[in-house]
């Protein structure tokens, strides 16, 4: 019974043992075609700490005559059993005679010490030329025309840069306006005084104040003079508050009546001496006048006229402006839209052209 368990140990030893020394090679594909290329690939297996040693080759070195190898690719480790790891190299080869080789075995150092793979055979197939039918086979072709040339598409490529400039530009532009909202304006509609109910209703306010009665008649007449000025003024049109009592007579004779003027003759004089000369009137003299006024006033008065007025409101010169700004915008935003329109319509028909 000693005896079996002595052998078994010394056969796992061995086991292990002959496990870290095993070195194999392994191609993918024994036949190819001539310049293809295959690939060998060589595993050995030892302690993870062991220093494995692949076999190394230069590019176009040969690893056998006839065999290229074009590459040394090593491999990622894998873990094997019993704490060893297992360790490859991929060769890639070539060849350009069709003949079969004879690749020797690869030797690998493991801690300094050699071992050796199994040889591989690697076959070379030629391509089969049919030699009796030569019209087949066509000459090199000549010496073909780029056909891409720089000063061909050189106009394209910065006509194509200006388009996105300008596209960006017109964007950034478009943002402004938005960001700057407009002014909105409304247009009121409202109903007016005509000039004699203007001028009647500051004759009720001078009524009503007592004004007449009043010992300050400067106040009296200049309140009651100011008030017909500025009727004759709007019914007539031209600037009665700016002128004399006799201007203004002379200008109305032409399109009043005598008696009326008279009147109002009358009324401007004693306003006259009040304001200037520091006369004295009566009681009795002020309601005359008062009722001169108001004579005047209705024999002069037009009253089929339109009592609505369109009133537009007064912009700032901030609002103006900004308004100004807009219109600019929108201006150069067109204009801007136009270049873009018309710099895509050329650089796509310009492709197209050299497309085709």
């Amino acid at each position: 019974m000693k005896k079996i368990w002595v052998i078994w140990v010394v056969w796992a030893i061995g086991t292990v043992a002959v496990q870290a020394q095993s070195v194999e090679a392994s191609i993918d594909n024994i036949e190819m075609l001539i310049g293809e290329q295959a690939h060998v690939t060589l595993k050995a297996v030892a302690k993870e700490n062991a220093k494995v040693e692949f076999p190394q080759f230069q590019p176009t070195q040969f690893v056998t005559p006839g065999v290229e190898v074009l590459a040394c690719q090593p491999q990622e480790d894998k873990q094997a059993d019993n704490g060893f790891v297992e360790k490859s190299m991929v060769y890639t080869l070539t060849s350009f005679d069709d003949t079969l080789y004879y690749i020797p075995p690869l030797t690998v150092k493991i801690d300094g010490k050699p071992y050796q793979s199994k040889s591989l055979a690697l076959k070379v197939l030629t391509m089969e030329v049919d030699t009796a039918h030569a019209e087949k086979f066509f000459p090199p072709k000549g010496v073909q025309d780029n056909p891409f040339l720089w000063s061909e598409w050189s106009l394209i490529f910065w006509l194509s840069v200006l388009l996105l400039i300008v596209s960006a530009l017109t964007y950034y532009l478009y943002v402004r306006l938005r960001d700057n909202k407009p002014i909105i304006t409304h247009i009121r509609i409202v109903k007016k005084l005509l000039p004699h109910q203007k001028a009647m209703k500051e004759i009720e306010q001078i009524k009503a104040d007592k004004m007449v009665t009043a010992e300050n008649s400067k106040e009296y007449y200049t309140k009651l003079t100011d008030t017909l000025r500025k009727y004759i003024e709007e019914r007539y049109g031209f600037s009665a508050m700016e002128m004399t009592s006799s201007e203004i007579i002379e200008k109305l004779m032409a399109t009043q009546d005598q008696t009326a003027l008279d009147e109002l003759r009358q009324l401007f004089t004693t306003a006259d001496l009040v304001k200037f000369a520091k006369y004295s009137t009566l009681i009795n003299e002020n309601d005359k006048n008062l009722v001169s006024a108001i004579d005047f006033i209705n024999q002069t008065k037009l009253e089929n006229v339109p009592t609505e007025e369109t009133v537009k409101p007064q912009l700032s010169e901030e609002d103006q402006r900004s308004i100004k700004t807009r219109r600019i915008l929108k201006a150069v935003i067109t204009a801007l839209l136009v270049v873009s329109a018309v710099l895509l319509v050329y650089v796509a028909y310009a492709t197209y052209q050299l497309i085709n």
